[in-house]
């Protein structure tokens, strides 16, 4: 799917934790023919050519409403093109560019997996919100597994579309106290979907591949034009070169893990 760009505007904004902002933008019709799915993302900026930073940030999808054509953004505030995002207010302007990005095809692994197990940590658990929702619609509830450093954070709004949900922090402070890859039993699943730190979807991947079971990893890449044209995010896999925004995010974890 090609991405466009254009202008939208915010809909609401909520601070979830004191560096975790969620955004909901309206795309109020706005080429209707392009509209997300799990695991994609778009190029957001709210700043001039001139100003900086540079280069627009990628942020994926953590939710589109149909009825309201709402696009919802879960991010971490880490530097100036994401503290920039996080000040904006309902009515105030920004270019999204997207969707960008081969997210999770929910229907078929819907279709062919009846017991799926979703592993997400910190920020990375953003775009399993519509994964799960997705899954849910095409008739499959996953099992959620989610770890934090201290504290979760949005995890109501996956209560509808998952089977039962999981919490490890590193503190201890919530749920079990350790690492969320503690809590998977690989073997029980048809497959694992999962994104996170690098170190924690490695983990899973190695569990995934110790139990014969299939896994599907989504990247994380600091990234320019998001659209596969500058190569900045290519990364290295067992088929070659990758280019993580245009080939991926999504990739089989066997191809991107050694």
């Amino acid at each position: 799917m090609s991405a466009a760009s254009f202008s939208a505007k915010v809909a609401a904004k909520q601070n979830l934790a004191a560096d975790i902002c969620r955004i909901d933008v309206a795309l109020n019709g706005q080429d209707t023919a392009h509209r997300p799915h799990a695991g994609q993302f778009y190029m957001l900026r709210c700043w001039g050519a001139g100003e900086t930073p540079v280069l627009s940030r990628p942020i994926s999808v953590h939710a589109y409403d149909k009825n309201s054509d709402t696009l919802t953004f879960l991010f971490q505030i880490k530097g100036e093109g994401t503290q920039k995002l996080a000040a904006l207010d309902p009515g105030d302007a920004l270019t999204v560019t997207g969707p960008c990005g081969n997210g999770f095809d929910a229907a078929a692994l819907a279709a062919e997996n009846k017991k799926i197990a979703v592993v997400g940590g910190g920020i990375g658990t953003a775009p399993l919100l519509q994964l799960c929702a997705e899954l849910a619609e095409n008739g499959v509830k996953p099992q959620l597994f989610v770890g934090f450093r201290d504290a979760s954070y949005g995890l109501d709004a996956f209560a509808p579309y998952c089977e039962t949900i999981a919490v490890a922090t590193d503190s201890g402070n919530e749920g079990h106290h350790g690492l969320v890859t503690d809590l998977l039993d690989a073997a029980a699943y048809d497959i694992v979907l999962t994104c996170g730190p690098m170190v924690m979807m490695r983990g899973v991947a190695k569990l995934c591949a110790a139990a014969g079971t299939p896994c599907l990893a989504s990247l994380e890449k600091k990234m320019a034009c998001g659209l596969g044209a500058c190569l900045g995010c290519t990364c290295h896999s067992k088929i070659g070169p990758v280019t993580v925004c245009k080939d991926g995010p999504v990739f089989p974890a066997q191809e991107v893990f050694d």
